[in-house]
């Protein structure tokens, strides 16, 4: 798969993914909401909405309310790529919402995930 065709699945055909795997290791879909509402500024409406038009992940990054700041402190691997060194920007605010997403399911505690 071609980079331009990740930009352009929706994010809401991937959501349900980020949940299923949150609540598989005893998570929460309001966890996910948070983690994702962190990242992008997105309000819990706001984000509902963006679900429900099917927004692709390009626009979905390219047209967040604030994407949050601290997310350069996101780092490590994901699928064998390190977050930090992604060059091409939508892939890499793609990864660190991936990396979150997986620390949320590896235990790790909100406040940590959201680099408070």
């Amino acid at each position: 798969m071609t980079s331009h065709r990740i930009y352009s699945v929706s994010v809401a055909s991937v959501y349900p993914h980020y949940v299923a795997k949150a609540e598989k290791k005893g998570r929460t879909k309001a966890e996910v909401d948070e983690i994702i509402c962190w990242l992008t500024g997105h309000s819990q409406a706001s984000l509902d909405a963006e679900l429900a038009k099917g927004t692709s992940f390009e626009d979905f990054f390219a047209k967040a309310p604030a994407m949050n700041a601290s997310r350069e402190l996101i780092t490590g691997v994901v699928c064998g790529v390190r977050v930090e060194n992604v060059e091409e920007p939508v892939m890499r605010e793609i990864r660190y919402l991936d990396k979150l997403i997986d620390e949320l399911a590896k235990g790790r505690a909100m406040e940590k995930i959201l680099r408070g």
